[in-house]
This record gives structure tokens, C-alpha cells and sequence, in this order.
């Protein structure tokens, strides 16, 4: 499909986008679509892990098949600096409307392939390929989702109230999260094991793609954002000839490090709290599956009804300062609240832990695409936010199941994965602290 097709960059094409001034609330559902079909891709994987790992990776050990199973599921994330690379360029070149097409198509046929996917059983290992590349695939496209997404937001925000409008996506991070959850609870519960194992989960990635051509719809009829508009009509020919990567990599070097320590502790906190934590309750705490998603769900239910909340916080009171709060509360309250999940396993401990683990992402994931977007000129800044957002899900995200799989594997202390949550806070406070020093400098 040519860029022309995508983002209508035409002269008359920016006129019309020039004068259609389309309100926040029609941008805001265009970039969080997307960004909902991602979440509960992921999360869907991730709650379906030792089903999938029983039928694409049988090892005649269930530990290691559950570790190929989320091993697969931090293969993706290599591939997210990659798609931040080519689809951020993309967006900061070409247009944040182009990139987020490009990004939902590709997720789609991601998808598609899980849910399609032949098992072991009937065509070997052809059949953990097809998942691997899938997920390679869905990786790619989530590397350029978040900076196309958030550039997107808010500069259709138009300087007014950019933490509340950006803290919609972490609002949909919350009602993938409920769906995903939900939906999954009630497979679990309604279907036997082998039902489950037979169609019951390949369902769920089915449900994921009715969500896709909605997206699609809706992101190819908004208009491309102002700020883009007006800087591609005041030299389209030197913004296809530059390069929005080497100017990150060079220029925007130090606004880039600092960025990603910053989202280091927000991705391991929520990829362990909140995509690991079904297979921890199942595995440790030998909880029933369908009853630890059900408190899955009220960590999305929290997390969808309190961004916009610390979205306006952030609003008020600094992006930084909203962060720098919630991560010093995170590093205090993560071991005890493990500690005593793990003395009391119960359906109602973890139900009231889920609750405020819903909250305190809301605190640091709403007010996070506006921290990071102010770090970045509308030149790079969809280059910058994809990069630098992405290069710490790769590595302290997309392998924290895997990694905290391990610790409790080699220590056999069932608290462990808090101490992966607190060493990755302190990288982020530090990284907050410096980004506070150089804004008081500018």
C-alpha cells in the first residue's frame, strides 16, 4: 500500500486537514485502538502461556515448556527497537497517521497467524516457527505503535491538557487488560481442558482481531496532527531527505538514555504485575486459573478508571513529579505485598493486591507518553518516543516473565520477582532525577 494511500500528503490533502481541526476525543480513540488491540495481544499470550507451551513447545516437562512459552514471549520484544526504528522514521518522515496504519495491519496479520497456527502435533516444528515469526511480526509493529500513538495525541492536544488526553492510552492499557482478563477468566472456567486446549484459546486471539478493522477505519479517516501539517508544508522536500534516527541517535542522545531509564521500572513493574501474575498465582501460589484472572481484571478496571485521573494530576502538578511519587511507592510496597501473597494465597489477597497494583499503574503509566513527548522536538518525536520507550520493554519488559521465572526456579524464594521490580525503580528514580536537573536547566 503506497504512503500516499495511507496519509494523504497532497497539498490538497494537508488543506483539508488544515481546516477539519478534529476534536481531541476523535484523535485519542484513533491512537487508543491500537493500542488496545496490542495490550490484549500481549496479554492474551501471556494468559494462555502453559496452554501454548503445552501444544507448540512439548518438552515432557511442564517448567520447560512454560519457559520456551514465555521465552517466545520475550522474542517479540526484539524485535520492538527494530519496528521503533522503521515505523518511528516513518511516522516523523511520512506522517504519525501512516505509521499508525501500517502498525494495526501488521499487528492483524500477527494475530492471525497465532490463531491459525497448526500445533506441534500436527505439523511439528513448523508449528513453534509460525508462533516465533508471528510474534516477531506482532513485536515490530508494537515498536512503532506507542511513538506514532503518543506523538499523535498529543500533538492533536494542541498544548492543552496533554497529560490528560495521552493518559488515554494507559486507560485502554486497562480495558484490554479487562477484556483479555475477562474473556480468558471465563474460557477457563466455562470450558474443560481439553476444550480449551482443542479451540477455547484460539478464540480469544480471534476476538482480538474483530478489534483490528475497527482501528483501520478509524485511524485512515482522522486527520494527520497540526504540528506535522505545518511542518511538512514549511519544507516537504528537506523532511523526506532527513533522517529522523541519526538525529536521535546524535542530537537526541541524552534526552533518549534518560527517557528509556525512565520507563525501565514502568515496564518491568507492569509486565511482571500485570501479564505474569496469572501464571505466578497459577505455578505458585496454585491459585485456580479462572479465579486469577478475575483479579486480572480489576488490576485493568483500576487501571482504565484512574489514568485520566493522574492524567489531570499530571496536568497539575508535572509529569515528574506524578512518576517520581508512584515509582517511590512501587519500590517500598512490592516486596510486602508479595511477602504476603505469599504467606496468605488466597483469591481475596490477591484480589486486593491486584486492586492497588491497578492503581499504582495508573499513577506511573497515564502520566508517562506526555513526560516522554516533552523530551522530544515534533521532528524526532516519533522517533524518540518509539526508541526510547521501547528499547526498555525489550529488555526489562518483554523478558521479565521469563526473567522472574528463573529467579524462582534457581532461588526458590517465591518473593523474588520483587526484587527484579525494586532494582529496576532504582534506575528509574535516578534517570527522573536527572530529568528534573536538565529541565530546570532549559
Amino acid at each position: 500500500m503506497p504512503a500516499h494511500t495511507l496519509n494523504a500528503s497532497g497539498p490538497s490533502a494537508r488543506a483539508t486537514d488544515t481546516h477539519r481541526h478534529p476534536s481531541p476525543w476523535r484523535a485519542v480513540l484513533a491512537a487508543s485502538v491500537g493500542n488496545a488491540l496490542e495490550y490484549y495481544d500481549l496479554l492474551i499470550y501471556g494468559y494462555f502461556a502453559i496452554t501454548i507451551g503445552k501444544l507448540f513447545f512439548p518438552t515432557g516437562d511442564a517448567w520447560s515448556s512454560l519457559m520456551l512459552s514465555v521465552g517466545t514471549f520475550g522474542v517479540s520484544f526484539i524485535m520492538r527497537p527494530l519496528g521503533s526504528m522503521v515505523l518511528g522514521s516513518y511516522a516523523d518522515r511520512v506522517g504519525r497517521k501512516a505509521a499508525l496504519t501500517w502498525s494495526i495491519l501488521l499487528m492483524m496479520l500477527g494475530t492471525a497467524m497465532i490463531a491459525f497456527a497448526p500445533t506441534y502435533a500436527s505439523i511439528g516444528l513448523w508449528s513453534p516457527a509460525i508462533v516465533i515469526v508471528a510474534r516477531l511480526l506482532q513485536g515490530f509493529s508494537a515498536g512503532g505503535e506507542f511513538g506514532s500513538a503518543t506523538a499523535f495525541m498529543i500533538e492533536h492536544a494542541n498544548g492543552k491538557r496533554m497529560g490528560y488526553n495521552a493518559s488515554w492510552q494507559a486507560a485502554t492499557q486497562g480495558l484490554a487488560t479487562l477484556l483479555a482478563a475477562g474473556l480468558s477468566a471465563w474460557i477457563t472456567y466455562a470450558l474443560t481442558t481439553a476444550q480449551v486446549e482443542s479451540w477455547g484459546w484460539r478464540a480469544a486471539f480471534l476476538f482480538g482481531l474483530l478489534i483490528g478493522p475497527i482501528g483501520v477505519y478509524i485511524r485512515r479517516h482522522t486527520p494527520e496532527t497540526p504540528e506535522f501539517v505545518a511542518m511538512q508544508a514549511e519544507a516537504p522536500a528537506a523532511l523526506q531527505a532527513r533522517s529522523p534516527l541519526r538525529d536521535t541517535l546524535t542530537q537526541g542522545l541524552p534526552g533518549l538514555l534518560l527517557g528509556a531509564g525512565v520507563v525501565v521500572a514502568v515496564t518491568a513493574f507492569n509486565y511482571v504485575q500485570k501479564v505474569y501474575m496469572p501464571t505466578y498465582a497459577i505455578n505458585q501460589l496454585h491459585i485456580a486459573t479462572s479465579a486469577s484472572l478475575v483479579c486480572t481484571m480489576i488490576t485493568g478496571a483500576m487501571l482504565m478508571v484512574m489514568a485520566p485521573a493522574f492524567g489531570l494530576l499530571a496536568d497539575r502538578f508535572g509529569s515528574i513529579r506524578v512518576v517520581s511519587i508512584a515509582m517511590v511507592v512501587i519500590a517500598l510496597s512490592t516486596y510486602p505485598m508479595f511477602a504476603t501473597l505469599v504467606a496468605q494465597p488466597t483469591f481475596w489477597t490477591l484480589l486486593v493486591m491486584q486492586a492497588i497494583v491497578g492503581v499504582l499503574l495508573a499513577a506511573i503509566l497515564a502520566p508517562l507518553p506526555a513526560l516522554l513527548a516533552d523530551i522530544f522536538p515534533t521532528r524526532t518525536r516519533g522517533t524518540g518516543l518509539a526508541l526510547s520507550y521501547n528499547l526498555s520493554v525489550t529488555i526489562f519488559g518483554g523478558f521479565s516473565p521469563l526473567i522472574v521465572t528463573w529467579l524462582i526456579g534457581v532461588t526458590h524464594i517465591k518473593t523474588s520477582p520483587s526484587f527484579y521490580v525494586f532494582a529496576t525503580t532504582l534506575i528509574s528514580l535516578a534517570s527522573l532525577w536527572m530529568l528534573r536537573g536538565r529541565a530546570r536547566a532549559h
